[in-house]
């Protein structure tokens, strides 16, 4: 089969080549489905990620495959696996420390996995699982975030960013989102009651916020934590908070797979209270290029790695 992968770890995330190559078609664990991939997302931050580089046990396995969103067809099961079929289309997240989902298949623990309707496309599908999951639990497993309370939401108009301010928007919070002068009216167009650029506004005007979701890091992390009022929350995906808030809680997280809000995902995106900013499609075959260090998108890319 064919699949990206990435070789020399200490090559640093602008050093690395993603690299088309033949593979071997992998293999159905205990519990496992094999799934034909149709379409995949891939970060290029979790190149940086041990589990990239490593199984579980901590032992190299270069080349690896990375990509961990997919939507696809279950074409085989492993020894035990429940809950899924041979021919039912699904999507979901590809294990951290096995071959990922830049391949035409992917071997994938099911439960991982959930039923992707026949009226959702996969390139849709695939813009769903990681961005998806990491809103939701960043704004209500973790941030607890309710009715009323003022969220603060940086990079609103990316990935993740903006699944977050439609969720938000739906639990009735008061957005305020942050990002580039030109994600503005995106922004605004999802829900969000303000904007603030973070090249020419100052971040401090915005006041206090009982919430405020950071996927950026670096110093616009830092300079959160006077955001958060008494009592409120500061959560990042970017790295672990060495600033904390006065009277408050900061906290960084990875996100866990959820096959129940997956499908409860999907059910928001089927009734039309959720829709994933798909910026780019391209082939397989064009990975790198989609990624290159140069290249900003809007939303979230993605890779069509077989025709429906």
């Amino acid at each position: 089969m064919r699949a990206i992968t990435v070789q020399d770890r200490d090559a640093g995330v602008r050093g690395l080549t993603l690299t088309l190559t033949e593979r071997p078609y992998p293999h159905a664990a205990e519990n496992d489905v094999v799934v034909r991939v149709h379409a995949a997302g891939f970060t290029p931050g979790e190149l940086t990620w041990p589990g990239t580089w490593t199984d579980r046990a901590g032992r190299d396995r270069t080349p690896s495959v990375p990509g961990h969103e997919l939507s696809g067809v279950v074409v085989e099961s492993g020894y035990g696996t429940t809950g899924l079929t041979v021919g039912q289309r699904v999507f979901g997240l590809a294990d951290w420390t096995r071959d990922g989902s830049l391949a035409e298949y992917t071997a994938v623990e099911a439960r991982n996995l959930a039923p992707l309707p026949a009226d959702i496309d996969h390139v849709t599908a695939a813009a769903l699982p990681v961005s998806g999951l990491t809103a939701w639990q960043a704004l209500f497993d973790h941030a607890r975030l309710t009715t009323g309370q003022a969220v603060v939401i940086h990079g609103a108009a990316g990935g993740v960013g903006s699944l977050a301010v439609q969720l938000a928007r739906e639990a009735g919070a008061h957005i305020i989102g942050t990002g580039r002068a030109a994600d503005r009216a995106t922004v605004l167009g999802l829900g969000a009651h303000s904007f603030v650029d973070l090249l020419a506004e100052r971040l401090e005007d915005i006041g206090h916020a009982d919430v405020v979701f950071d996927v950026i890091g670096g110093e616009i992390l830092d300079r959160s934590t006077a955001l958060v009022r008494p009592g409120g929350t500061l959560v990042t995906i970017a790295r672990p908070v060495t600033v904390h808030p006065v009277d408050g809680r900061a906290l960084f997280f990875v996100v866990e797979p959820d096959r129940a809000r997956l499908a409860d995902l999907a059910g928001r995106l089927r009734d039309g209270r959720l829709k994933p900013i798909v910026g780019a499609v391209r082939p397989l075959a064009e990975t790198a290029a989609a990624f290159a260090p140069e290249r900003r998108t809007p939303g979230k890319t993605i890779i069509r790695v077989t025709e429906d």
